[in-house]
């Protein structure tokens, strides 16, 4: 047996026993055990199941509720609410927006869509989420206050927006962050695509700026199939972000009156009915999921790994767990081992500056995202069935 073989059996153990049989345990599988099947043929027998239903509503009343929100507003996936915070939040074309290059893709597509440019400072190496100093020191060394406007001193754009993500759902230092937002008037946007469920000193994240998006993706917590969700306190924000996301649609008893470019970013009502009875679920998959994230820390403990926990005042909704390997060579080794046992298991995306629809964007140096990259696994996360 190979030393690497050796040294991770027990993560491989650990699977097989809270995911029991020889065949494949996939990454993160949904878990169908409420009224997905009582929604949906009610869905079917309204014959509403597109863009209008009460399903659509109820989802919006739930997704306000479960995080605290005033409005939430559904939209047909996650990249389609983060566009919407942009657009929202006023990033126009030629305009920079500061995000973190340790990031899913769907992030940076959604600058692109409003023809921004992406500045990519470095993560920290516990939240795995944008640093606060690696922006304060951007900003100090690179940019500048104009008419109340914050601008970059070597491009001459303005430096509109600033996108941390919550990275596996583990908080960023999102108050931090907001605060130098503030000092520089630029306007944060949480990427909560991966949080539904956890909170930061017990407030839910993906409340804390502004503007927030969220995902229903097939392989989240929860999942609508396809989905996601914008939420803000704002109620001028809100009434804006229901009226682009319906194609701009004016009220009107027969007429077809558009008065501005909208986007056709509907959450159909068959998706809704999915979500809905998803989120009915949500408190008992998060008891799961931590009970499965002990299980996993507690074994990784035990046997010398490295468990990447949650940060100290932070509860994470665990949606994909991980662990931290002695480098990139280790890291391969590992994801072949698990392929040849029929366990998925995933390194972390590659880092945006290395695609090539952002590898001529400004960044700073990113020690700590490509010290991440060599090194995270995720490992099986489904909610488990016992």
């Amino acid at each position: 047996m190979s030393d690497v073989k050796a040294r991770y059996l027990p993560l491989i153990q650990a699977v097989r026993e809270r995911f029991p049989g020889d065949g494949f345990v996939p990454l993160h599988a949904p878990v169908f055990g409420g009224n997905e099947k009582t929604y949906l043929s009610e869905c079917i027998d309204s014959t509403f199941v597109s863009s209008v239903g009460p399903f659509v509503d109820r989802f919006e009343r739930m997704m306000e509720e479960i995080t605290g929100s005033k409005f939430a507003i559904a939209t047909m996936n996650g990249t389609a609410a983060l566009h919407m915070t942009l657009i929202l939040a006023g990033v126009r074309d030629g305009d920079e927006v500061i995000t973190q290059p340790l990031t899913f893709v769907a992030t940076c597509n959604a600058i692109a869509y409003q023809r921004a440019h992406p500045i990519f400072l470095d993560v920290d190496r516990d939240t795995l989420g944008l640093s606060p100093d690696a922006v304060a020191d951007f900003l100090e060394s690179h940019a500048e206050m104009r008419d109340g406007q914050c601008f970059n001193r070597g491009t001459g754009r303005r430096i509109r927006a600033m996108v941390p993500m919550h990275t596996f759902g583990i908080a960023s230092r999102i108050e931090k962050l907001i605060e130098i937002g503030e000092r520089w008037n630029i306007v944060v946007i949480e990427d909560a695509a991966e949080a539904i469920g956890s909170t930061w000193k017990g407030k839910a994240l993906g409340t804390f700026a502004p503007l927030s998006a969220f995902s229903f993706n097939g392989n989240k917590i929860v999942t609508s199939g396809g989905g996601g969700c914008v939420v803000t306190d704002s109620p001028e924000i809100a009434r804006l972000a229901k009226h682009l996301t319906t194609t701009a649609k004016s009220p009107h008893a027969w007429e077809f009156s558009h008065d501005q470019v909208g986007y056709n970013y509907r959450l159909p009502n068959i998706n809704a009915a999915l979500a809905c009875a998803q989120l009915e679920q949500l408190p008992g998959f998060l008891a799961k999921k931590r009970e499965l994230s002990r299980f996993y820390a507690d074994v990784c403990q035990k046997a010398g790994l490295n468990f990447l926990n949650e940060p100290v005042g932070g509860e994470s909704n665990f949606w994909l767990n991980a662990v931290l390997t002695e480098g990139r060579d280790e890291r391969d080794a590992l994801l072949a081992y698990a392929a040849d046992e029929k366990i998925m298991m995933r390194p972390v995306w590659q880092l945006m500056t290395t695609l090539p629809a952002f590898r001529d964007a400004q960044a700073m140096a990113i020690p700590n995202a490509q010290w991440l990259q060599d090194r995270i696994v995720n490992i099986p996360s489904s909610v488990p069935a016992q």
